[in-house]
């Protein structure tokens, strides 16, 4: 296992899938590969080896004496974003908000010319009210994302900045989040009954000091700066749920390197990763070949060959696909599962070639798991089962998915 692991070149994609399994506990590998690599972390000793963040979302190139160079171009390149998304027009901003320049004859708060600064500020604050709303209830269960990042945006927080912050806009506007629609059809239901109300509502949130931020606000920045560069898709509710993980992985590495430059790396994988996914999200190719229509009946195709008998129980019930692998595919299962158990799933799916032809086999065997409880149950008791999975052993369900996959 360690001879592909000390090459001059990183595994090709297709050795990658040695990792889909975890490797046992060596500290000598860990230099090799960039932390946050495949993160598995139990309790008292790291099982698997760091290394998907990287190099399974395309991140980092092949070989590896450029990985150093390539980091810190990247790494500049995304201060270079925060610079001319964030801190120039907040500068603008505030200075004509002092000055009350910005509102003039031809361009005024009313205009509604698509060209007005006034309109793509109004915009802007839409998705990111949205956002905001999104990121500040992530994984309720735990504490991590609320809590006080140890590498605050030097850029961001220096006080030399005089700015108009993502934090004021939040604060100052009188827009409602309500009123955003870029919501995708059935994602009102992105959340299931358990989770969407956790122990710390948002609005129970402390506000943190000058000069810190929460680690919810760095996700908020991350996907704010996404929705910019990527206006064609800009924001949707459940992005929050896919780059959550992402952004838990780096920033919580034992490495202090890798920890500070959380934010920058995130974003790239996370773009990365959404090149792959993003037609999920975007409602006009929900019936095409590469939309989340074909994809959830995929799911119920595979599920009539392997297994016809629970295929025929759930259409005599009436039971859609899109009553719960929506969720179950658009966001990789992130809110089916706990936060360690989700990163667990996503080491063996992003080792894989086939990563969301494998994901279609995942659902198939969360259903063939249950398979008896859902032949005997009635349709509201099977929608119960199907919204609120029951069964909490991943590797169980990864194990079932591979039997699928080798036609066993």
């Amino acid at each position: 296992m360690e001879s592909p692991l000390r090459e001059e070149s990183a595994p090709c994609a297709g050795r990658l899938c040695m990792f889909c399994d975890g490797l046992p506990l060596h500290p000598g590998l860990f230099p090799v590969c960039p932390p946050t690599a495949i993160l598995y972390r139990p309790s008292s000793y790291r099982k698997w080896m760091d290394g998907w963040n990287f190099l399974l979302l395309n991140y980092l190139p092949l070989e590896r004496a450029v990985w150093d160079s390539f980091l810190k171009k990247q790494r500049e390149l995304y201060a270079q974003f925060l610079e001319e998304i964030i801190i120039q027009p907040g500068i603008a901003k505030a200075d004509l908000g002092l000055s009350r320049e910005d509102v003039t004859l031809h361009d005024h708060p009313l205009n509604p010319n698509p060209d007005s600064r006034w309109k793509s500020y109004f915009k802007d604050n839409e998705i990111l009210l949205q956002i905001d709303k999104d990121v500040r209830r992530l994984c309720p269960d735990i504490s991590f994302f609320q809590s006080a990042t140890e590498h605050p945006c030097k850029l961001i927080l220096d006080p030399r900045n005089d700015y108009e912050t993502l934090r004021s806009r939040v604060e100052q506007t009188s827009l409602k989040a309500q009123t955003v629609n870029r919501n995708r059809r059935g994602v009102t239901n992105v959340s299931p009954p358990a989770r969407v109300h956790g122990p710390n509502p948002s609005s129970a949130y402390e506000v943190l000091p000058p000069g810190s931020e929460a680690h919810w606000e760095v996700v908020e920045r991350v996907l704010f700066v996404y929705a910019k560069l990527n206006p064609g898709i800009a924001y949707v509710q459940g992005m929050n749920e896919i780059v959550g993980p992402l952004y838990y992985t780096f920033a919580t590495d034992p490495n202090r390197d890798w920890k500070e430059h959380a934010e920058a790396d995130t974003f790239f994988c996370f773009t990365n990763l959404m090149s792959e996914n993003r037609d999920n999200f975007i409602q006009t190719l929900d019936d095409s070949h590469c939309g989340i229509t074909y994809r959830m009946e995929s799911v119920y195709s595979t599920l009539k060959e392997k297994d016809g008998e629970l295929y025929h129980k759930l259409q005599e019930q009436n039971i859609k696909p899109q009553y719960f692998t929506f969720r179950w595919l658009t966001l990789l299962l992130s809110q089916e599962f706990l936060l360690p158990d989700v990163i667990r799933i996503w080491d063996t799916l992003f080792s894989n070639q086939d990563r969301f032809d494998f994901l279609i086999l995942v659902c198939c065997a969360m259903l063939i798991l249950i398979r008896d409880q859902l032949l005997c149950g009635d349709f509201t008791a099977n929608m119960r089962l199907l919204q609120d999975y029951p069964i909490a052993d991943v590797h169980t369900i990864l194990r079932r998915a591979t039997e699928l996959q080798d036609g066993t």
